[in-house]
């Protein structure tokens, strides 16, 4: 395998040139590249249907990898997106004279170059590269193998938008897909400023255990909604229905329904006609297998523990009826990845608990987690959903692609 490093070393020259650009830079950059996008819009469908001919249909990460003209369309309209989001460079977070005289600002700059790893989902080298050049950063990208017609082909048309502006097309790179490249990434710590990887369970742990540079984790979704007793039960079923069959492969939906056992034996009769048409399977446990049962849905299976906490990414759920809101919030606390989490209900009090207990990026009442997302948020675009704690939670987004830096002005100042 050839070293990365002079691929590293190339992006970090070019960050340079990307932090140089203006604001109005950006915008005129990014626009261009939504009009080369959309023209190119044939060409991409037919480059992903290569990667598509090599993946089973049944596959769930198909959909993921799938490019459609109307998919292409809506990268084309994120990009306008971002392109007009205030750029979160430069901005002055704190000016102020000290008592030496000194003048002080803290300021926002890019982070330098971000790397980022993913899997089968081409969308994001187009997503990733908008929210890095808006925001001053160069980005090395490490794609899945599965997408690498998709990518290489978006890649070059990033680039040449890129020297059209005058920017080095280093400042956007795409790695060989080959998994031995990620070692070399994860100890770059000269040449790469932060590590993110978006993708399955086992991809994100080993990113943690291994990278040297630091990380930001884009977690994978295993997501609840609990129904609980006051629910408006049809509302209930709506959503139930949505978190589950919209997309089932994206880290939004619904994994796991948590019924109260008062109103079980009316509510969940209520899913089977739409479960019988998306063909869901249902991971049960015993009070629920027996209510499906009785109403005479047949693809069951009987849950086992692991199946509680697993993220299916499939026409698959769990169900499990719990006493109440304490067991519910019990249930998620234990098997939750703190991504989305709902609850159905109109008890205002029981709400407000959920709302303020559950730990997750992202809480709901009354709603689908399917709203997990930057673009719906407001965000123009995302890198994922950090389900961490520090620098990021929620959609890693544009505003969070930027590090503090203190300006000091004096005038002679010395301190002993």
């Amino acid at each position: 395998m050839t070293p990365i490093t002079p691929l590293l070393q190339a992006a970090q020259q070019a960050a340079a040139a990307v932090r140089r650009l203006s604001p109005d830079q950006k915008t005129d950059l990014l626009n261009r590249l939504a009009d080369v996008l959309a023209a190119h819009s044939a060409t991409i469908v037919a480059e992903n249907q290569k990667d598509l001919d090599r993946m089973d249909a049944a596959d769930p990460k198909y959909d993921r990898l799938k490019l459609t003209e109307s998919r292409v369309a809506d990268l084309s309209k994120s990009l306008r997106e971002v392109a007009v989001l205030p750029d979160p460079a430069g901005e002055v977070i704190l000016d102020r004279t000290i008592e030496q005289g000194l003048k002080l600002k803290k300021i926002a700059v890019p982070l330098g170059v971000v790397g980022v790893i993913y899997e089968a989902r081409p969308n994001v080298t187009v997503d990733v590269a908008s929210l890095c050049l808006r925001s001053g950063n160069a980005c090395v990208l490490k794609g899945g193998k599965e997408a690498d017609f998709s990518n290489r082909y978006l890649i070059s048309l990033i680039q040449g938008v890129l020297v059209e502006f005058g920017v080095p097309k280093s400042a956007v790179t795409l790695l060989p897909p080959d998994r031995a490249v990620v070692n070399e990434l994860l100890t770059a710590t000269r040449y790469v400023d932060i590590i993110i990887p978006r993708g399955s369970e086992s991809l994100i742990q080993f990113v943690r255990k291994n990278s040297l540079v630091p990380t930001i984790e884009t977690g994978a979704g295993v997501c609840h909604a609990y129904v609980e007793q006051t629910a408006d039960l049809d509302k209930a079923a709506a959503i139930v229905v949505n978190a589950r069959v919209s997309r089932p492969s994206v880290c939004n939906s619904l994994d796991c329904v948590l019924v109260d056992e008062a109103i079980a034996d009316r509510f969940l009769p209520m899913l089977t006609a739409d479960f019988t048409k998306w063909n869901v399977e249902v991971f049960a446990d015993e009070t629920s297998y027996g209510i499906f049962e009785k109403a005479g849905y047949t693809n069951l299976q009987h849950a086992r523990p692991e199946d509680f906490g697993r993220e299916f990414l499939d026409y698959k759920c769990a169900v499990k009826v719990v006493a109440g809101l304490d067991e519910a919030l019990s249930h998620i606390q234990t098997y939750s990845s703190r991504h989305s989490e709902a609850i159905l209900s109109q008890n205002q009090s029981f709400i407000d608990q959920f709302l303020s207990e559950v730990d997750a990026a992202a809480v709901y009442a009354n709603a689908s987690t399917r709203f997990t997302d930057g673009g719906v948020f407001g965000l123009g675009a995302e890198i994922g959903i950090s389900t961490q704690k520090l620098h990021a939670r929620g959609p890693f987004a544009l505003e969070k692609l930027v590090t503090e830096k203190w300006i000091v002005v004096g005038d002679g100042q010395v301190r002993w």
